[in-house]
Formats: C-alpha cells, sequence, structure tokens
C-alpha cells in the first residue's frame, strides 16, 4: 500500500477540498463584500447618469431593485442580529438611512430624474468607503481602501 493509500476514497473529496481552501484564502471578509456589493450598486446608477437619455424604465427599475435588496438586506440585519457589539444607535442610523432610500427610490421611479440618483450614489459610496477601512484587529488593508475608492473614481 504505497501512494494508493494516501487517496481518499471519495475521487471528488479532493476537489471538493481544494475548492474549500481556494474559496477561504480568496473570498474576501464580510465588510469588504459588502462594500464591494454597495460600489456595484453605485456604478449600476452611474452607468444610468451617463446615458439617460437611452434607457429605459426597465434598466431604471433594475438598478434600483438592486440597490433596494441591497438595503433591504442592511436594514433586516441590523434589526434581526442580536450582536451585542452593535449598538443600538447604530441599528437605528441603518434603519432610518434604509428608509431614506426606499422613499428616494419610490420618488424616483414615479418622477425619474438623473440628479436625483447623486444622493443614493453618494450614500453608497460612502458607506463603502467606510467598510473598506481597516478596523482595530482587522486584517484589512488600507491598500484595499484605496483601491477602492479609486475603482468608485474611475468608475464615476
Amino acid at each position: 500500500m504505497s501512494e494508493n493509500s494516501n487517496r481518499p476514497n471519495n475521487p471528488y473529496a479532493s476537489a471538493a477540498g481544494a475548492y474549500d481552501q481556494h474559496a477561504q484564502s480568496h473570498t474576501p471578509d464580510q465588510r469588504e463584500l459588502e462594500a464591494r456589493v454597495l460600489l456595484k450598486a453605485a456604478r449600476k446608477m452611474q452607468d444610468l447618469q451617463k446615458d439617460w437619455e437611452k434607457i429605459s424604465p426597465a434598466m431604471l427599475d433594475e438598478a434600483l431593485r438592486y440597490n433596494r435588496q441591497i438595503w433591504l438586506m442592511f436594514v433586516d440585519t441590523a434589526m434581526e442580529d442580536e450582536d451585542p457589539g452593535r449598538p443600538d444607535d447604530l441599528r437605528n442610523n441603518i434603519a432610518n438611512l434604509g428608509i431614506f432610500i426606499f422613499k428616494r427610490i419610490v420618488d424616483i421611479l414615479t418622477e425619474p430624474q438623473k440628479e436625483k440618483l447623486d444622493v443614493l450614489i453618494e450614500i453608497n459610496q460612502n458607506i463603502a468607503t467606510g467598510l473598506m477601512k481597516k478596523q482595530p484587529g482587522s486584517e484589512a488593508s488600507t491598500e484595499t481602501t484605496s483601491k477602492a475608492g479609486t475603482d468608485a473614481e474611475t468608475q464615476a
């Protein structure tokens, strides 16, 4: 029983293990992931602004729906997460910001104007920047923060 004894019984096990190791080493932390999603939503809205005269109502709806889904997740998590490290003030601020965003989305869908997207884009970019900043005890780098800011500016 030479080399064959080291092989797993399941031929897919080593592939699954390799995938798991790769995913864990290449998946960003939760804060970075949230920041990237916010920047993607901001970029979608910026793209709409650039081609405002050519967009369809469906395109506007899709971009705003994407942003709304992100903020629904944030508000839901803030309100239902029992993390004692998350102060009530923070929970309330996230909920209030979410309510503002939801109202703004309805306003844009009711009376579309490209300038109305500015505040949603700015909020997403600012929150993303905050999420990408190095937290005490975290392994996030300032290089990542700089890259996110540069990427957001490049997309503007």
